[in-house]
């Protein structure tokens, strides 16, 4: 029997001059922490290639759609990426499998990270393009890493019925 996974095991917050705000990691990943570094300055990269690409394809630097899907090939993960309008850069990393990825589940994911961004943005105490500490923003990176092992297991238990 083969285990679908596709659980979220790392999420980044990257500043618009490209320098890391946020980097998570799920619990049991904290000892490659220095290689999740790694795999997201390697991917602010491929992001800031893929924007000046769509943006020289248009008037201006104006692209609409924030998800950019995945970034680059790892033997072990999957990196994905998604940026704001202001250039804020927002990395997801899964595990890799080789199930189809879940394009749709993944953007829902940038969108509540990007949401809980906003929120932690609009706090007063909150000094934009520093570190980020929030507790709640906090939260919500860890309530991503908890829907994302919900969806596997709900993965599993339809995929173990077939």
């Amino acid at each position: 029997v083969a285990i679908l996974k596709m659980a979220v095991v790392c999420v980044s917050v990257i500043s618009k001059e490209n320098f890391p705000l946020y980097l998570r990691t799920v619990s049991t990943y904290i000892e490659n922490d220095m290689g999740f570094h790694h795999i997201v300055h390697t991917a602010i990269d491929v992001i800031e290639e893929k924007i000046s690409s769509v943006g020289t394809g248009r008037a201006g630097t104006d692209f609409r759609e924030h998800y950019l899907g995945p970034l680059y090939p790892s033997e072990q993960y999957k990196i994905y990426g998604y940026a704001t309008n202001t250039r804020t850069k927002f990395i997801i990393i899964t595990e890799n499998t080789t199930s189809q990825s879940r394009d749709t589940e993944i953007n829902q994911f940038f969108k509540k990270l990007h949401q809980a961004y906003a929120d932690m943005f609009c706090n007063p105490f909150y000094t934009p393009d520093t570190e980020i500490t929030s507790k709640r923003f906090d939260r919500s990176v860890t309530d991503i890493f908890k829907d994302s092992e919900s969806k596997l297991s709900k993965n599993e238990h339809h995929g173990n019925k077939n």
